[in-house]
Formats: structure tokens, sequence, C-alpha cells
């Protein structure tokens, strides 16, 4: 389902799509931008009837392609009998008019595709809001293209102006005061998001996001590694809400695991600040666990993907974990030279299949060191009049056991970031711990 030119919403059956070559881009680049592109427009359910890629030098005003290229791909259009063209790269407002007048149906771009598939994923009321706000910072340049049928110009009388033009004008001021409420209620949800993280921040426990490509298997692994009910789909986009899980790595060590939504080559801006509320979890963790997968043919695209989204919510200087996964879909031999050039390339990754659960146990460990750093297992025994350090242990840190004495002292074995080292040393059991 995608907005028609009217602003109706109609089910497209023959969709052609197409995809823009830089003259000094590598055609099997462009190639495989558009085999995305075919994957993004599978997710509406769209049938795709025809694609064309058009070799570009300098992008054109009008159409963004040559006037010429332009009506070949319109008569091209009419004989596959299309009911809408998809557009691999951006359009303005006034291109994708000259389109629609040109070809006689609907004219979208990448930007429209990733925004329904958002709205058809959105289930959470903050990620709703999201969608819709970034939805109306989409339509609004593009109000006279939904009022065609009401675009009449000023009249003949010095300032007088037409009753398209007026609904255009109510309609640009309606939208205004709808972005202005979705502003002001996702701003509240932000701080709700923000109380729930110092709520976090006081339990001392590493904190980590998943971040990666859409469909890398983030959902997968963040379920695996806690056994919680997680939605997982092969799909693009299956999840779009931060979810958090406490997990205990074998060391007894405590863990909060936070899968962000996923990321995609030319993600809309507007789609990025729309959701940096749940992307700030990124922002905000101790260290990032970056997934790729590792049997994808774009997975030189999708790392740099990554690192550019990432760059642009100041996150890229991260502690970072490279996590390879899908290894059920490697071929150890016949994939030996890609397994050898990801090894040397990213020295210190692991690989692990959630699938099938290889290679999760050294991501455990990897895990443990990591965390490790900061966190602390201590065991001591504390005087009645250090009673105050029983509390700071319970508020701080994690408390695993906790045995009072007949001489009113307690011993106890806790967890705690080993910034409370100090607090506790004096009452340091010798070869305490675990």
């Amino acid at each position: 389902m995608i907005n028609t030119a009217d602003d109706t919403r109609k089910l497209v059956e023959r969709a052609v799509l197409i995809g823009i070559r830089p003259h000094d881009q590598d055609p099997a680049v462009a190639a495989e931008h558009l085999a995305e592109l075919k994957e993004l427009v599978a997710n509406l359910n769209i049938p795709v009837v025809g694609e064309v890629v058009v070799s570009l030098r300098n992008p054109q005003p009008e159409y963004f392609t040559g006037t010429g290229k332009a009506q070949e791909i319109a008569a091209q259009c009419a004989e596959w009998k299309a009911d809408c063209l998809i557009f691999d790269n951006p359009l303005s407002p006034s291109q994708q008019r000259n389109w629609e007048k040109l070809v006689k149906v609907c004219v979208i771009d990448r930007e429209e595709v990733i925004l329904d598939i958002f709205a058809s994923r959105a289930t959470t009321r903050e990620a709703v809001l999201q969608v819709e706000l970034a939805r109306l910072h989409y339509n609004l340049p593009r109000l006279t293209r939904a009022w065609t049928h009401l675009s009449r110009q000023r009249g003949g009388v010095t300032g007088a102006r037409g009753q398209g033009e007026t609904q255009i004008e109510t309609d640009r001021r309606l939208l205004k005061l709808r972005i202005a409420s979705l502003e002001k209620e996702l701003k509240q949800l932000k701080l709700q998001r923000a109380t729930g993280r110092k709520h976090r921040e006081r339990t001392a426990i590493p904190h980590g996001a998943i971040v990666g490509y859409t469909n890398v298997g983030k959902s997968s692994l963040l379920h695996h590694l806690s056994g919680a009910g997680i939605y997982v789909a092969n799909q693009l986009f299956a999840t779009l809400d931060p979810t958090t899980r406490r997990i205990t790595l074998p060391n007894r060590q405590d863990l909060l695991l936070t899968d962000t939504v996923g990321f995609v080559r030319k993600l809309p801006h507007s789609l990025v600040e729309a959701f940096k509320s749940t992307l700030e979890e990124a922002v905000l963790a101790d260290f990032l666990i970056l997934v790729l997968d590792i049997a994808s043919p774009q997975l030189d695209a999708q790392w740099e993907t990554t690192l550019n989204v990432l760059k642009e919510l100041g996150a890229e200087e991260k502690n970072t974990l490279i996590v390879f996964n899908k290894m059920d879909l490697i071929d150890p031999e016949s994939d030996a030279l890609l397994l050898a050039r990801t090894r040397a390339l990213f020295p210190g990754s692991v690989y692990i299949s959630t699938k099938t659960g290889e290679g999760i146990d050294s991501l455990l460990r990897l895990l443990e060191k990591m965390t490790g750093s900061r966190r602390k297992v201590l065991r001591v025994l504390l005087p009645p009049q250090a009673a105050n350090l029983v509390a700071l242990a319970h508020a701080k840190g994690n408390v695993f056991e906790e045995n009072y004495r007949d001489d009113g002292c307690a011993e106890l074995l806790f967890q705690a970031d080993d910034s409370l080292l100090p607090e506790y040393e004096p009452f340091l059991i010798e070869n305490g711990g675990l």
C-alpha cells in the first residue's frame, strides 16, 4: 500500500523500478542498489513488472533524468501497463509532479517506500508517532501534489487567491500544527525513556546496544541470549522499537542488551531524525555489538552504511564488538577466502549462528571480557557500623549472597562497578569472590 497522487490509498499491482547510476559508478553497485529497492518493495507486497537503470552524468532539474530518457521510460511504462513508478533515488516534490504528469500514474521514491514499511511495522505508541512525524515532514512540501485537483492560481485582481491556494495554505497550517503536537508528545516520551535509563544507571549494570543493518539477525541474537519472547522475522525492519533485556553471563555478570532499529542504505534523514530518541540507546550504551551478515553479498556496503549512521548519531567511537552472524549459510571450504578476508579486516571479531548456536559460547566469553573491566564480584565482611555499605551494595550492585553472623557482621557476595572498590577494600575477604 502506498500514497498515490491524490493522497488516497491504492493497491499497486504493476510497479516499475528506476535506478540511477552515476557515470563513475560500477554497474554492479547500481544493480545491488536496485536489488535492495526490489526487496524493500517486496515488503509492501508490490509486484514488480520491470526495472530500468539510467546512467546519468548530472541530475536534471525537471525529471532528474534527461527529458529524452524520461519520455523513453514513460513509453516503456505504458507498454508494461505499470500503475506505479518507483525511484531508488530521492525526487524533489516538483520532479515527482512532473513525472506524474508525464506517465499518468503514481510516482514515488525510496524514501516513501521506507516510510510505508516503517508505518506497517510500527506497534508501540512512540514508533507510531515517530513514523507519522517523518511522514508529515515528507508530505509538507508535497501538498501541491496532493491538491492538484484544487490548484487554482491567483486571479486577475492583485492579491486575489484561488480556492486551491487557500486549501493548500490551510492544509500546510494544519500539518505544521500536527507536527508541533507530535514533537511535544515525543519529547514527553523521551523524558520517560530518560527516566528508565537513569534507573538502569543506578543499578550500575553494564549496557550494550545491538546495532547493524536491517535483517542481519539483531533481534534473533537478543532472543538467543536472553531467551525472552522477542519478535523475530526474516524481513526488513521487523522491529522498530528498542527492546532491552537483562541477561546473566556465565561468570554471573549481569548485562543489559538493547536491540535497536536496523539501518539501511540511503536511510532517509527524516527517519534518522525521527528515530533518534530510539537510536540514542546506541549513543548512550557502554559498548556496541555490531552485527553483520557474513552470507550477504552486500557485506561491505552494509558495514559502510552502519558506520555512516553511527557517525551521524555520534556513536562511531564507541567500544565495539563485531559479530558475524549466519555462519550456518557459509561453506568453510568454498567461502574460505571470504572468512580469511573478514578475519584479517576485523581481528577480534566473533563468528556465530543464532540458528544453530555456533559461536555463542565464544561471544559470551568476549562479553565477559568487555564487561569485566568495570564490574567486579566482591566478597566482603561488613561490621555493624558499616551497615550503610550493605544498603549501597543493594542500591548500586547485584547481591548474590547475604548472611548475618551472631556478632552482627554481614557477609556479602555481590557485583558492583569497580568505582565502588575503594569503599569495600578494607572489608574484602582474602581470596574472596567467585
